[in-house]
């Protein structure tokens, strides 16, 4: 009993948490200026941060304990939660409207955005299909394209064109790790392709966002001023940056600079060198990720840890990508590190799962592959 809590790989949370540690010194670089003028208090951002940070620690350790055969079990309820958050932002009193999206809930006490639980619950729920249906045939394929459809669906009505390509793209990349049939994924990714286009030329300023990313001093007070802004942060940065604390992008000149473009101030004060650094935190986790989900002794707990590794992946590169101008503008958060509670919070209870299944694997390599699952009894 005793190997079996502490027999398991711990690095995913530490690392998890160096990086959320990096989030909170940069957020309060890169928020202290705005919030003390906006909002009377510098460390506005940092305390709301760091106290999603002791909920999200909290939540990953009990995550680590979980059994994930009973998760499996109420994935249908957490798939449906997820939903229904998601249409509550929707009502007037509980839905939050910024910028001209709902996308958060005010509870009152605190606000939430469900689309950062949403997207793990429909990681939960398309496991624990593919476990027991498989995606080798085209009706499987077609319930798991309508999993993910109507999150994708819920999203873009908020409007969040950033999260649905996200989910978009990690549900693809499970049913292929699922065992789809190329040819199926043809038949039905194009015309979901088209829809994605006809999308984004369907609103004026996804139109604009995109001739911006093609030439932001086209319009450099308007749809270009944050991309060229944050050209301005890594250019200054260069190889080593100017130093923690001495950005100059933070005083108002680039906007959601602790959120969506965290990584531009971070370049901005300690340079290329240190976005390297960064980025290969990630990588071990992404890397660590996948290799949990091959070492899983059950299907569904191999792609639950495959889903997680996309998700973090996918938002993580996406937001690389923007802020570095590869990719048109989108509002995306850097996980663990940008500003936000509950991005934090739920990227740490996935971090608690991945190392649950770590967990399971090296309990189920002392008693059998066959015998792992009696290690959490009855």
């Amino acid at each position: 009993m005793k190997r079996k809590i502490i027999d398991f790989d711990i690095s995913l949370g530490l690392v998890a948490i160096i990086l959320s540690a990096v989030g909170l010194v940069f957020i309060y670089s890169a928020s202290s200026y705005s919030a003390e003028v906006q909002l009377g208090d510098s460390f506005h951002y940092v305390k709301t941060q760091g106290l999603a940070l002791f909920v999200g620690v909290l939540f990953m350790v009990g995550m680590t304990f979980v059994d994930l055969r009973k998760v499996k079990k109420v994935a249908l309820p957490i798939y449906i939660v997820s939903l229904v958050l998601l249409g509550l932002v929707f009502l007037p009193v509980l839905g939050v409207e910024s910028y001209g999206a709902k996308r958060w809930l005010n509870l009152g006490f605190f606000t939430i955005q469900p689309s950062e639980y949403a997207k793990f619950g429909m990681v939960i729920m398309l496991a624990k299909v593919m476990a027991d249906k498989g995606a080798d045939t085209f009706p499987k394929l077609m319930l798991l394209f309508l999993i993910g459809g109507v999150v994708a669906l819920l999203l873009i009505l908020e409007p969040n064109m950033s999260i649905t390509i996200c989910v978009v793209l990690v549900l693809v990349l499970m049913i292929f790790v699922g065992g789809a049939k190329l040819k199926h994924l043809i038949a039905i990714g194009l015309p979901v392709l088209a829809a994605g286009v006809a999308l984004i030329f369907s609103e004026p300023y996804r139109i604009r966002r995109l001739l911006a990313f093609v030439d932001p001093w086209a319009s450099p007070l308007d749809e270009g001023y944050q991309l060229i802004q944050s050209y301005y942060a890594l250019g200054s940065g260069g190889l080593f940056g100017v130093g923690i604390g001495n950005s100059r992008q933070k005083y108002l000149f680039l906007p959601f600079a602790e959120s969506d473009f965290i990584l531009s101030v971070i370049g901005e004060e300690i340079g290329f060198v240190g976005i390297l650094l960064v980025v290969a935190l990630f990588l071990f986790i992404v890397v660590k990720g996948w290799m949990v989900a091959v070492r899983a002794k059950d299907r569904f707990s191999s792609y639950l840890a495959t889903g997680i590794t996309a998700v973090l992946a996918v938002q993580t590169a996406l937001n690389i990508a923007v802020v570095c101008g590869a990719i048109p503008p989108t509002g995306l958060p850097l996980p663990f590190v940008s500003a936000g509670g509950s991005s934090l919070v739920a990227y740490l209870m996935a971090i608690g799962i991945l190392m649950n299944v770590s967990r399971q694997s090296k309990i189920g390599n002392l008693v059998g592959v066959n015998n792992w699952e009696l290690s959490y009894g009855k």
